[in-house]
This record gives C-alpha cells, structure tokens and sequence, in this order.
C-alpha cells in the first residue's frame, strides 16, 4: 500500500484564495472575507454523510453573531455535490455560506487529508476530513487546524473566545506557531 503525503500549510503564509460555489450558483472566493468583515473563518467538513459535521456545522452557527461582532465571517465547503449540498441543508440550521465541488487538488493544496468512503452507502465521492483556517485581514493564516478524522475539532466556544483576545488591539497577538531557526 502506497500513500500520498500532504503538504501542511502554516500559519502565518498566505492562504491559497480559490474560487467555490454556492448551492444558488452564485461563485464566492473563499479566504476573502464579506460585507463589514476583514477576517474570515473558513470551515472545511467531510460531507453530508457525516453526522459529526452536520453537528458541528450547527453549533457554529450558534457562534455567527459573537464572530461578525469582531469581524471575523464564516464560510463552509466540501466535496459533495450539488445534490448532496441540497440534501445536507435539510438538516442545517446555518445561515453563513456553504459551497460544494471542493475538488481533490483543492484539497491538497490546503494540506488536507484526503479519505476515501468506507462504501457506496456513504458518499460517491474521496472526501477532505476536518479543516479550519482562520484568515486575517492580510489574507494569512492566522489559526490552523487540520485533523485525519470527525473526531478532532476546535472546541467553538474556547476558539470563538480566542478569536476575540486575538482580535483585541490591547493584547497584541502575534500569529503563533512562527519559530524561525536562528
């Protein structure tokens, strides 16, 4: 058996902006924030078929009005298919984007792990297991998460908290995780 390995991506580099599209058809780029915010939290989830993410997709809708007040938007995106967007936001109750198609070399420009379905009854399609980057408003990536399973996520209230101590020029924050060999 042979395995393809990701290339992390690293907070602190610029986050590979990209081109996705929402059920309604209408293209948005993510990692370029909206309306009256200069940061943008981008959620990348395995599918519809995962129970995990439909959970977690709306617990962070519960989080959207605490990050607009600090002007950081939310945007969602996976692999499946217009189909199963459609499908999957029968049993959503978010009202920040979510675009479908995320492609596999997509996926593997974000350092994604990559899985392929268990069966049929699953999903069509290999999926991106859990991402999450926050981009700030030089279009870095100031906070990272990457997982290989459902299981490892940001906690959201300790992440939405931190986004707000980050976002408070008083503290002045540097992005972490930037160790330079000297």
């Amino acid at each position: 058996m042979s395995f393809e390995y990701t290339q992390k991506l690293h907070a602190g580099t610029v986050f590979p902006k990209f081109d996705a599209t929402l059920l309604s058809g209408e293209t948005i780029e993510i990692g370029l924030p909206t309306a009256n915010h200069d940061w943008q939290l981008v959620l990348i989830y395995r599918g519809r078929h995962c129970p995990l993410c439909t959970k977690y997709l709306n617990q962070l809708a519960t989080f959207q009005e605490r990050l607009s007040e600090i002007g950081v938007d939310i945007v969602a995106i996976s692999g499946d298919s217009k189909e199963q967007l459609a499908s999957h936001l029968e049993q959503l109750t978010v009202n920040f984007p979510i675009a479908y198609g995320l492609t596999i070399e997509q996926m593997k420009t974000l350092g994604l792990y990559i899985s392929d379905p268990r069966s049929e009854q699953e999903t069509d399609h290999p999926f991106a297991e859990p991402g999450l980057f926050v981009v700030n408003a030089k279009g870095d990536i100031q906070v990272v998460d990457i997982s290989n399973n459902p299981f490892v996520r940001p906690e959201l209230e300790a992440l939405v908290n931190g986004l707000a101590w980050i976002r408070n020029p008083d503290n002045n924050y540097p992005i972490r995780g930037m160790h330079r060999k000297k």
